[in-house]
């Protein structure tokens, strides 16, 4: 039905910045709140950064400063900018939405497969 599809990953020195990017596809009536989770290999996955669809924003404490997290309703995207990097910002990076419309009916939590983010020292 809808999926969602990460870009803009890679490899960049501490210091220097990255913007992830999150496309949605398929046909959607309404989309709600969105946002930005990691993983680095052995660890749990945790938030990085929400959005709702009023645009209201929350980001974890480590990253509060550094990351920027933005939303197109009218393209049904949702970006990330990543400043400041940190070898412990080293991660797949998935995108999250806990609710979309669609003709069918809704979806709750879609995750994308994910973007790797690699931060060297």
């Amino acid at each position: 039905q809808v999926q969602l599809v990460e870009s803009g990953g890679g490899l960049v020195q501490a210091g220097g910045s990255l913007s992830l990017s999150c496309a949605t596809s398929g046909r959607i009536f309404t989309i709600g709140a969105m946002g930005w989770y990691r993983q680095a290999p052995g660890q749990q996955r945790e938030l990085v950064a929400t959005i709702t669809s009023g645009h209201s924003t929350h980001y974890a404490d480590d990253v509060k400063g550094r990351f920027t997290i933005s939303r197109d309703n009218a393209k049904n995207t949702v970006d990330l900018q990543m400043d400041s990097l940190k070898p412990d910002d080293t991660a797949v990076y998935y995108c999250h939405v806990d609710r979309i419309t669609t003709p069918r009916g809704p979806l709750y939590d879609t995750w994308g497969q994910g973007t790797q983010v690699t931060v060297s020292s």
